[in-house]
């Protein structure tokens, strides 16, 4: 079975949230039977496919990048041919140039939509867009949502309820191997027992609130991954910032921490990636409210402690908490590595795509032979 995937960014160039999920899910479903690419755009795209993991990248030339839209003339052409040479094309919402390759080149064949987030910061233009989303998502056979709060709290998933299946994102089960020696130097360096947070400082990712909570709390804080003028502005003796760090580096971390904090205060924190590498760590959390994935994957008050989002003194309290009391820390940490393992591991996450891909080629194949034979009773 051969899938094709379509979405702005991917590998070698990019891999963050969604290209992490495009990638698992490839990886996760090739000993099933499936064989992937990925349709992607760059700047400086290769000439040829490019091998990444078990399955071909293709890269088409960005030609206009408008709102964190980008825009290729040649990617229709690359689009058309490997559509036709697939029996499944899946979509990773949202990026509107991909509704206009579907809606002008694709409905042939069998499509599915994982529906990452709504759009959330280009409200104005959003309503421009509106009349072209819909007809995407109207048009295409199934729509896959990543945890049962964003289907229900998503104006725009409500209309498609009659064709949505609830698939979290998975990791891999294995943890990283940390090296004891990347462990002692790590913890040289930042001993054990702080919070830790690890990702860009984007802008809904709430940091600002959770530095005034860490400063409410007096609580020891490890910001990973923030660099630059925000990792330079004077944060108080009990913040460490750290720039890029590796994976292993990363689990070492995990290792070390007292829980794992989540501070995004807007909706456009779909699922939250770093809750389920907590999970698998068996690390207790700390995440705002938000009608999203995240309060999916950390279950207050069984995994770890909930607040309302940009509320500084509530997040000072859950740090307080867990700070105070490591014994219901480890309680979380513990029922959330059971939590990973009963909702958020790759091999499930593969398992149930893959039977999405059967059925929609045998409806398919269904529609085939019932064009190609009218007398055969629907």
């Amino acid at each position: 079975m051969r899938v094709v995937h379509v979405f702005k960014t991917y590998l070698p160039e990019s891999f963050c949230g969604i290209e992490r999920v495009i990638w698992t899910i490839a990886q996760a479903t090739r000993g099933l039977g499936a064989e992937h690419s990925v349709l992607t755009l760059s700047r400086n795209p290769s000439p040829t496919p490019l091998r990444v993991g078990d399955h071909l990248v293709y890269q088409a030339r960005l030609d206009l990048d408008v709102a964190s839209t980008g825009f290729s003339l040649g990617s229709i052409g690359m689009y058309r041919r490997l559509v036709a040479s697939s029996d499944v094309v899946h979509y990773h919402f949202p990026w509107p140039m991909m509704d206009l390759l579907h809606l002008g080149f694709g409905r042939a064949c069998p499509s599915v939509v994982t529906y990452h987030s709504d759009i959330i910061k280009q409200r104005r233009l959003l309503r421009f867009y509106h009349p072209l989303m819909h007809r995407f998502l109207a048009s295409t056979d199934h729509i896959v949502a990543t945890s049962p709060q964003y289907c229900e709290t998503s104006e725009v998933l409500r209309r498609y309820r009659h064709k949505i299946s609830i698939i979290p994102i998975g990791l891999d089960h294995r943890r990283h191997l940390v090296r004891p020696e990347v462990l002692r130097r790590w913890y040289s360096r930042v001993g054990r027992d702080f919070f830790l947070f690890v990702g860009a400082p984007r802008y809904y990712k709430g940091l600002p609130f959770l530095l005034e909570a860490a400063r409410l709390a007096n609580a020891r804080l490890v910001l990973a991954g923030v660099s630059g003028t925000f990792a330079r502005c004077d944060l108080g003796d009990n913040v460490l910032t750290l720039g890029h760090i590796s994976d292993e580096d990363k689990e070492a971390l995990l290792n070390l921490c007292r829980a794992v904090v989540l501070p995004s205060h807007l909706r456009s924190e779909a699922f939250g990636l770093l809750l389920v590498e907590a999970a698998r760590a068996g690390r207790p959390m700390i995440c705002c409210e938000l009608g999203t994935g995240t309060t999916f994957v950390n279950a207050a008050g069984v995994t770890g402690l909930v607040v309302p989002p940009a509320d500084a003194p509530a997040m000072a309290s859950a740090l307080k908490t867990l700070d105070e009391n490591p014994e219901l820390a480890a309680t979380y940490g513990r029922a959330a590595r059971r939590r990973f393992d009963e909702l958020f591991d790759a091999r499930d996450m593969g398992r149930s795509y893959f039977e999405i891909y059967k059925a929609l080629t045998a409806r398919s194949a269904r529609r085939i032979m019932i064009s190609a034979s009218p007398g055969i009773a629907t």
